[in-house]
């Protein structure tokens, strides 16, 4: 599958392409600032994964298919390797292909998730999306308001209004919404690998606030990634990198310079 990507500097011989993966319901914009920042030393990569943004919709959407993606577009750019840097659901993908194909993968950076399953916890989210999808939407906001119904904290409504689009009619998702519920059980657990650890440079960044990355999951990281430095950023949840930018720059930009 052909990724849809947004591209930020230009190749360097001397540097590791970044590609930074996004999280469930996101996209290639959620990125958009950080790659920018970092377009004058590095050359980044931002796609939107499958299902999402404006790549293409499959039914498939377990890590295996995701990662097989981003591994497609680091050969389309005729890479042997990319440095990588993923989100929640980005980061499981990210994760997956530095231990399927460890070659692939210069350096791995995940934020705020684990290689571990978790309990869904997009029911109500689901619910206000399919609400959306059913109504007779004539504008963004009779959109936010059909979301608010279901939803009170405004900034996850205009993040989920971030995939919003006009269609023939009317208002519908970008995001192939049918695929990503039918999916849930895949994209909130993680496949069992067998093989050998990951062994190249990891940065695990989680918000202290956030309850993704639990004490019983280190030995886990620690056992598939035995290079792996984990740092909390105060003040932040899930969303570390929205959150608290410039720490989450910090301690992105530490782990950077050894590239």
């Amino acid at each position: 599958m052909r990724l849809h990507y947004r591209e930020y500097g230009s190749y360097s011989d001397q540097h590791p392409t970044l590609v930074f993966l996004h999280g469930l319901l996101g996209s290639s914009a959620n990125w958009h600032s950080l790659a920018r920042g970092l377009a004058d030393r590095f050359h980044v990569l931002v796609p939107d994964l499958r299902n999402h943004g404006r790549s293409p919709h499959d039914e498939e959407v377990g890590y295996a298919a995701l990662a097989r993606d981003v591994a497609q577009l680091i050969d389309q750019q005729g890479l042997e390797s990319a440095l990588l840097i993923g989100h929640s659901m980005g980061g499981k993908a990210a994760m997956w292909l530095a231990l399927e194909q460890p070659e692939r993968v210069t350096g791995l950076v995940v934020v705020d998730i684990a290689p571990v399953a978790y309990p869904n916890r997009f029911g109500v989210i689901y619910e206000a999306l399919h609400a959306v999808d059913q109504a007779p939407v004539g504008s963004r906001g009779e959109a936010d308001a059909i979301l608010a119904g279901y939803l009170d904290e405004a900034g996850l409504r205009q993040f989920l209004l971030q995939n919003l689009q006009q269609v023939a009619g009317g208002w519908g998702w970008r995001m192939n919404l049918p695929a990503l519920t039918r999916g849930m059980a895949e994209i909130v657990g993680f496949p069992t690998h067998d093989g050998p650890a990951y062994p190249g440079p990891t940065l695990f960044i989680h918000g202290e606030q956030s309850d993704y990355l639990q004490p019983e999951a280190k030995p886990i990281i620690r056992g598939l990634f035995p290079r792996a430095r984990l740092r909390g950023v105060p003040g932040a949840g899930h969303w570390v990198y929205a959150e608290q930018p410039q720490a989450f720059s910090d301690l992105l930009n530490e782990f950077l310079h050894d590239f």
